[in-house]
């Protein structure tokens, strides 16, 4: 498909550079079908069923943005997905400067350049005892905030915070499931109160999330791939909750995509651990999910090509033109949406 399909026009004051407070405030718009409705994250327990699932990604977002240097040259990188704890491969810049075999000086952290990729990818192999990584970006990196934030502010001592989800666990993600961003401990409890069931899947989110899509066709893109896991206790709970009749709600495209990579052709969720590549674009035939909870998404982006999937092309371009008009907050820390899969997936 031509990415042209998936362009819109966004004014720059609706990039949202800070979430609302509290969270759980954020708009939320419903999307089912040709039907758009306004409401608020904090009405969740009122539109989900006893009986629903919510499928959150309980990645943490670890401090994955390093600058340091080579000679007097200055480099960023931007870690994306861990080879083995001490190697990880990475997205540098300048990444002329970071040449195979140069070492990278990070304020006392050192790493060697082991490997070279394509578009700015490189592999660093940090001088580290193994069980010192998570110390060193502690004390040497920063939250890798997106870059259509990072570009118009600093980050700060609050997004240690703001960009992790209230029910973060495992380490490994250098990019937010920014849908979590909303939920807070108070609308945990209301659902669960409602009769809502939680499940909990890992997707180490990497930073390739961001990369523009370069290629006028979708058919020639191709994915970074993060490592997942679904246990065995999650996957039978949703297949339970789907026997039962109850609704698969994905929290975020990320726990969505790993849903999709688990799925039989029949629907059942199968426990899953390894990496996948998974790309949805229009014509996908969703196996696993019945509801998606995400923000907005950029234009062009392989995510607004699956929310188009998902909800239809044409739905999605009425959608996020309404809430372009009514003002809605958007990427990262925006607001949210509430999609409903359109059966036909067209």
């Amino acid at each position: 498909m031509d990415i042209e399909l998936f362009d819109f026009q966004l004014p720059n004051e609706q990039i949202a550079l800070r979430p609302v407070s509290p969270r759980d405030s954020a708009r939320m718009l419903l999307v089912d079908g040709d039907a758009i409705d306004d409401a608020h994250v904090s009405d969740l327990p009122q539109l989900l069923l006893p009986g629903d699932v919510l499928v959150f990604n309980d990645t943490r977002v670890i401090p994955g943005r390093l600058t340091g240097k080579r000679g007097e040259a200055k480099i960023q990188v931007t870690l994306h997905k861990r080879v083995t704890d001490i190697v990880w491969r990475v997205f540098a810049k300048p990444a002329k400067k970071a040449r195979l075999g140069d070492v990278i000086d990070f304020d006392g952290l050192e790493a060697e350049v082991i490997a070279v990729g394509e578009d700015g990818e490189r592999t660093l192999a940090f001088k580290l005892e193994n069980d010192a990584m998570s110390a060193a970006l502690e004390s040497h990196g920063v939250m890798p905030l997106p870059p259509y934030i990072a570009a118009q502010r600093a980050v700060d001592e609050a997004d240690k915070a703001d960009y992790q989800t209230v029910y973060a666990e495992n380490d490994g993600a250098v990019a937010a499931p920014t849908a979590g961003l909303h939920f807070t401990p108070e609308l945990l409890e209301r659902l669960r109160s409602k009769g809502v069931h939680f499940a909990h899947v890992t997707l180490h989110v990497g930073a390739g999330t961001f990369l523009p899509v370069k290629v006028q066709n979708t058919d020639d893109h191709k994915m970074h791939s993060e490592w997942g896991e679904i246990s065995q206790e999650t996957a039978s709970l949703l297949n339970q909750v789907r026997e039962n009749g109850g609704r698969i709600v994905s929290v975020g495209t990320t726990s969505l995509r790993l849903l999709e990579s688990a799925a039989t052709e029949k629907g059942t969720v199968e426990p899953f651990s390894g990496d996948t590549d998974i790309f949805i674009t229009p014509g996908y035939r969703f196996k696993a999910v019945d509801m998606l909870m995400t923000n907005f998404h950029l234009p062009k982006s392989t995510l607004f090509m699956l929310v188009s999937a998902l909800a239809g092309m044409k739905e999605m371009r009425a959608a996020y033109n309404y809430a372009i008009e009514h003002g809605y907050r958007f990427y990262s820390y925006g607001d949210s949406s509430l999609l409903t899969m359109k059966r036909d997936n067209s």
